[in-house]
């Protein structure tokens, strides 16, 4: 006798979806039996009810099972369960990668960390295009293939820079501008054009010791633990949400040379998990902090 296996399904997209509401019953079952019902197996879930507002959040990768589904169209179905529920919702296609504008002056640790890792395939972002003040680190730039963008500084051409760089990221279509230790104040006008999609990283753990030669501030203090803090630019300076934080513990023997050595190190892995995740959609933005599904 001849045994027939049954018909495969070829796995189409795959997607991520994240969602906040009020919490109330009934929002995973409805979500899931909706992803059920779309031919969508989900590969992994993440939810976080907050009892102190009562705001619900949930990030969903999933993976269509019954062949190719455009983004579009899985969105217009998913609406009326969006609409039952009062969802603020994303929904992405993880075929497309985010892609990042990136920013920097004259420190280029935290630059050269994220050009490695998106050279080996460790981040899950493409950067499109790097942009400096400086022309620094334009050979490393272009050594990696990537457009470099010279867009000097000064305070009679801030705005016409803003607006050199509103071009840049129009004309490679990017979605996300991470400020890789750029030293320039960014207009509350650009910030608000680009709400929760520029990413920064503050040399210290907010709050922190403002101005000049941080590490030099903090040894002349005499601290115990040294840091750094991945954040949302708004326009209230180094007051975004923060999205990732790192430390390390210091003591009297550690100067002010070691102190910036080891705080450059986390700098850098503190800004590359924040992208990660930025590009992951793992975090989701509410009342000016974060949820991290990490």
């Amino acid at each position: 006798m001849t045994t027939l296996s049954p018909p495969t399904r070829e796995p189409g997209r795959a997607f991520v979806l994240t969602l906040s509401c009020a919490d109330r019953r009934g929002i995973v079952w409805t979500v899931a039996g909706f992803l059920a019902d779309q031919g969508c197996t989900i590969l992994d879930s993440q939810q976080f009810g907050d009892a102190s507002t009562g705001q619900f959040f949930m990030r969903v990768h999933l993976r269509s099972e019954v062949g190719a589904i455009e983004v579009d169209d899985l969105r217009a179905r998913f609406d009326p369960v969006a609409t039952e529920f009062a969802m603020t919702y994303q929904l992405a296609d993880t075929a497309r990668p985010a892609r990042l504008v990136v920013m920097v002056s004259q420190q280029g640790h935290c630059l050269n960390d994220l050009l490695f890792r998106s050279r080996s395939g460790a981040l899950p972002a493409e950067i499109v295009a790097v942009v400096s003040n400086h022309r620094d680190f334009e050979d490393l730039v272009t050594w990696h293939g990537l457009p470099f963008h010279h867009i000097p500084v000064t305070a009679d051409t801030k705005q016409a820079a803003e607006d050199d760089l509103r071009a840049v990221v129009a004309r490679y279509e990017a979605d996300t501008i991470v400020l890789a230790r750029y030293m320039q104040v960014l207009s509350d006008r650009l910030c608000g054009d680009f709400p929760g999609r520029i990413i920064n990283i503050h040399h210290s753990l907010l709050p922190s010791f403002k101005g000049a030669r941080p590490y030099a501030q903090a040894y002349a203090r005499g601290v115990k633990v040294i840091g750094a803090t991945a954040h949302y630019v708004t326009a209230a300076l180094d007051e975004g949400p923060i999205i990732e934080q790192d430390f390390v513990r210091v003591d009297h023997a550690h100067g002010p040379a070691e102190l910036t050595a080891r705080g450059r190190d986390l700098e850098a892995m503190a800004l590359a998990r924040a992208v990660t995740w930025h590009a992951e959609r793992r975090v989701l933005l509410y009342a000016g902090r974060t949820i991290v599904f990490a």
